[in-house]
């Protein structure tokens, strides 16, 4: 296929420049003898009516992260059923007459990273780290865990008026949820699964609230930056820690899988992707 005519995919977000889809979808289109371009594009919130509304026949699909993937939602045509249920989507597919259709790879992603690293079951107690759209995929992925938590799923966040939002997520997924002030962040750090969705600096902040012994599982879904400050606090504390380079490389397969319309690839590309990933510089 010609240059000008190569289907086309591509990462959107703000701060974007350091993401590894790139790396990743290209090792899958390498794997999958396709001859696609997948590109990082600094968008905004702001700029996406605009450049969704430039897009071409090309486009095969997108890939989304911060701050896109609740800005997305009412410039999609449809959306699957996790991304309604949770309220974000990190994937854009074009249906045949070029509708938009919004999907969440990001709950079975995690839902898998999180079997890989152990949690084969809900335990009984689960703490959530934030409020936003990676929370609310946390919330829907421990859901899908067999078992149930013995408590409510435990979110802190640091702006209350998120608890109304957080509470419809949960509703909608079938799980329990109790909103705490970040002011009380010590308290939840004892659980038996800790799923930090803080960026970098927010996990610095708390890492002095880690308890001196523990032996539950932090998954951090940061996936540069590896051990984050909290993650290297956890670990010296005797806890276990996975890092969300699980997490990028499941949801990108399952991305990849949906844009190629190749049901069941996904299994095949993920030791692929992480093999990639393992020889990303680190950041």
């Amino acid at each position: 296929m010609a240059e000008d005519g190569r289907r086309r995919a591509a990462v959107l977000g703000s701060p974007i420049a350091h993401s590894l889809s790139p790396l990743l979808h290209r090792a899958a289109y390498a794997e999958l003898g396709l001859d696609w371009r997948y590109a990082a594009i600094e968008v905004d919130a702001a700029a996406l009516p605009g450049f969704l509304a430039g897009l071409d026949e090309r486009w095969v699909g997108l890939s989304l992260t911060m701050p896109l993937k609740q800005a997305v939602l009412p410039l999609c045509a449809r959306l699957g059923p996790v991304a309604a249920a949770v309220g974000a989507a990190n994937t854009v597919l074009w249906s045949p007459d070029r509708s938009r259709i919004g999907e969440n790879t990001d709950v079975p992603g995690l839902v898998a990273a999180l079997e890989s690293a152990g949690m084969t079951a809900a335990p009984d107690r689960v703490v959530v780290l934030g409020g936003g759209a990676t929370a609310a995929s946390a919330l829907a992925a421990i859901a899908q865990l067999p078992g149930t938590p013995a408590r409510p799923v435990e979110v802190y966040v640091r702006d209350p008026r998120r608890a109304p939002e957080l509470h419809a997520v949960a509703a909608r997924v079938g799980t329990a949820v109790a909103i705490r002030p970040w002011s009380e962040i010590g308290g939840g750090l004892g659980a038996d699964l800790v799923i930090s969705t803080l960026p970098v600096a927010g996990s610095a902040a708390i890492a002095t609230a880690v308890p001196a012994r523990l032996d539950g599982l932090l998954f951090d879904v940061v996936y540069q930056q590896w051990p984050t400050p909290l993650a290297a606090a956890w670990l010296a504390a005797g806890g276990a820690a996975a890092g969300g380079l699980g997490l990028l490389v499941q949801q990108a397969a399952l991305q990849v899988e949906l844009m190629t319309e190749r049901a069941g690839v996904a299994a095949t590309l993920v030791p692929v992707l992480a093999a990639a990933a393992a020889q990303a510089p680190a950041g």
